[in-house]
């Protein structure tokens, strides 16, 4: 497929495989360590990605019902006093209703359900810092990208506890913390959004990390232990 001199066949081959999600754990692993440093491979995984949506999409073909799903629909929605359908009808209705929705369903993960594309580190980070505990059993990269307003988190050590959540602060001066988020439990390499009035915060703050519920904090203040904390400075 590629049309990159670059590219060899068989990288060609994996880039597939890993866009279809058929790589195995390691060589997932493998696969993710490549990307992060060969944007060739890149834009191969990107140009398969793209190619295996527009093949899912071209063999989803547009079907109109027929007239009497329509008016069906409206009896039911709309019923007349005088006339509304019997459990019977309203049973077949349900039947009707749930094989649409498994077909939305169906449809839904054809076209969406391809592997998430990794994040990789930004190419030029205005900021950066490292988080972590005193005793080295969490340690987070960020670096913040001010071309694309996200910021970069590399987990290099540690996790949540069972049942618990980890969410990322910005402290700047006396202000209050301010919740940036929560930590993806099941990537060790994310992206989060920030709010372009937060890049003036970020230059001089600090950022934490706190054990919080399932979901996060429920106050929108820290409520567990701090686990790590890390100062930011411009690269």
């Amino acid at each position: 497929m590629s049309d990159r001199p670059d590219i060899s066949p068989e990288d060609s081959a994996e880039a597939a495989e890993y866009a279809l999600g058929l790589l195995s754990g390691s060589e997932r692993s493998a696969f993710e360590a490549r990307l992060a440093s060969d944007a060739d491979l890149r834009a191969e995984l990107a140009a398969w990605q793209s190619r295996f949506a527009e093949i899912a999409m071209s063999e989803v073909e547009e079907v109109t019902p027929p007239a009497r799903v329509e008016k069906a629909l409206l009896d039911r929605l709309f019923p007349a006093p005088e006339a509304r359908p019997g459990w019977i009808a309203r049973f077949g209705l349900a039947r009707l209703y749930g094989a649409v929705f498994l077909l939305a369903a169906l449809l839904l993960w054809v076209v969406v359900d391809l592997p998430p594309r990794p994040a990789y580190p930004p190419e030029n980070a205005a900021y950066s810092a490292q988080i972590a505990a005193e005793d080295g059993s969490l340690v987070v990269i960020a670096q913040y990208d001010a071309a694309r307003g996200e910021l970069y988190l590399e987990r290099q050590e540690g996790d949540a506890r069972p049942g618990r959540d980890l969410e990322l602060w910005l402290i700047a001066g006396e202000e209050a913390p301010i919740s940036l988020g929560v930590l993806n439990r099941d990537q060790g390499r994310e992206r989060l959004a920030l709010a372009p009035e937060l890049e003036t915060a970020l230059s001089d703050g600090v950022l934490a990390i706190s054990d919080e519920p399932r979901g996060g904090s429920p106050t929108g203040a820290p409520t567990g232990d701090v686990l790590a904390v890390g100062a930011v400075s411009e690269v």
